[in-house]
């Protein structure tokens, strides 16, 4: 399975960027073999960042999206994707992604920061 992990690198020892439109980049990493590679997110001073961000994961072919925090956009764009979304993820991306395949992660049951929360952040 394929999880996008919003990063402030392009590296598994990056640290997850706690947000998810504004992202540096995502960290798209299979489970099954831990193989990754890092998407630059585009979308990071451009309006409507969020919805733009959810876009790009969704063509990732990403099942899951681990992050910090996620607005109320981005989290229906996600779920019209048919992705899974976890909030509130911290530590190094390998990290975060070992806690997924573990099960100690919770599913986001909706967004947890208003919309564009992470413009000044």
């Amino acid at each position: 399975m394929k999880v996008a992990v919003t990063s402030t690198g392009r590296t598994m020892d990056a640290q997850v960027d706690p947000r998810f439109g504004r992202a540096a980049c995502f960290v798209v990493v299979d489970t099954d073999n831990m193989e990754f590679e890092a998407v630059e997110n585009t979308n990071v001073d451009a309006g409507g960042a969020g919805i733009s961000a959810a876009k790009v994961v969704i063509d990732t072919g990403a099942r899951a999206v681990l992050t910090g925090n996620c607005g109320p956009n981005a989290e229906r764009t996600l779920r019209a994707g048919n992705i899974t979304l976890y909030t509130g993820v911290t530590g190094a991306v390998a990290e975060a992604v070992e806690r997924f395949k573990a099960g100690k992660l919770t599913e986001a049951t909706g967004p947890n920061v208003q919309s564009h929360s992470g413009m000044n952040s």
